[in-house]
């Protein structure tokens, strides 16, 4: 029986083919990498010499992963995951003197955890800190590949093994320019707004997710709608008078006390959503994933001080609570059981 031939493969060549294969692009895994497109080409090459196999179909500029590909693939995410590990553990036997820390965001949350990152460092400034703010979508997929450690986001879904602690309330609340003319009225109806063009995130974001459940939820149809990819082009485009949109309350108080924007006073606004801080469930989180976890969560209050919501975020009396047509997600038992008692 002739005896298996044994491969030469490096730690570098995984994890640039593993690059390579996120990104279906040698170009892209290069900008990913810092490297120049023809040693990607040529670690590529190397390791598919080998394999004894191609690992990329090529067409153009364009590469596709063969049925090789597709294994190595899984098993150089699953390596290059093992050796994160092992410098975490060294890492963490070392105290928190040095370190990598991923974290990551939607860009509803991006304030917060621009404050929550620049006070992790102060504490802990031997840590390198990589922030990456995308949306719910993006995010899911980073975690799901374990590109990043710890996540602060809306509502994860139930059907994926994340742990997922609630640290903070989020009310939604419909704003317009300053000047409209349903600013001084004592209610309004959601029905009323239906004319109005509406301002809403991207395809994937969880504040659009919650916005058309929703409005499905009262039967409401928005005759025009306007899409973007950003909180900050959605309030810049309110107050210039494009349409209204539906937006946290955190993300909004510097332009209501410049009276650039008004929280419209629609009946059953505003409506409470929840901020996670969300990570693997399968995964030990490292030394300084677990001290970012902890003090997001002893003092979420002091991180987001700016935000007029947050004074009033633990009074329910006055908001909607979170419906059915919203996504709840895989919560602590104390949460879903909360959930559920709103839900009876």
């Amino acid at each position: 029986m002739e005896a298996t031939r044994p491969m030469h493969v490096t730690l570098r060549q995984l994890s640039i083919f593993a690059s390579a294969a996120k990104h279906a692009s040698l170009t892209r895994a290069a900008e990913e990498l810092h490297l120049t497109q023809p040693a990607i080409s040529m670690q590529v090459k190397q390791l598919e010499d080998s394999v004894g196999m191609p690992l990329f179909t090529r067409n153009g500029k364009h590469i596709k992963l063969t049925e090789a590909g597709q294994e190595m693939y899984r098993y150089a995410l699953a390596i290059t995951r093992k050796v994160r590990e092992i410098g975490q553990v060294m890492d963490d036997l070392k105290g928190l003197r040095r370190g990598t820390l991923r974290v990551g965001t939607t860009t509803t949350v991006g304030m917060f955890a621009t404050r929550a990152v620049a006070q992790f460092y102060n504490r802990y400034p031997g840590v390198a800190v990589n922030l990456e703010v995308t949306n719910r979508r993006a995010l899911l997929e980073l975690l799901e590949n374990r590109e990043i450690d710890i996540v602060l986001m809306g509502y994860p879904p139930e059907d994926r093994n994340l742990d997922a602690t609630r640290f903070l309330d989020n009310p939604l609340a419909v704003v317009a320019p300053y000047e409209h003319p349903l600013r001084d009225r004592k209610a309004v109806n959601l029905r009323e707004l239906a004319d109005e063009p509406f301002l809403l995130r991207e395809p994937g974001s969880g504040t659009r997710t919650t916005i058309e459940g929703l409005m499905e939820a009262k039967d409401v149809t928005l005759k025009s709608t306007l899409t973007m990819t950003s909180n900050e082009a959605i309030k810049q485009a309110v107050e210039a008078g494009l349409g209204i949109a539906i937006v946290s309350e955190h993300t909004i108080g510097l332009e209501l006390e410049a009276r650039r924007l008004c929280k419209l006073p629609v009946r059953g606004f505003p409506v409470m959503r929840r901020w996670f801080v969300v990570h693997p469930g399968d995964t030990r989180l490292s030394a300084a994933a677990a001290a970012f976890k902890t003090m997001v969560l002893e003092s979420p209050e002091t991180l987001n001080a700016h935000s007029p919501a947050t004074a009033r975020a633990t009074k329910t009396d006055d908001v909607t609570p979170l419906t059915s047509a919203e996504p709840i997600g895989a919560i602590s038992s104390d949460d879903r059981a909360a959930a559920g008692a709103r839900r009876r």
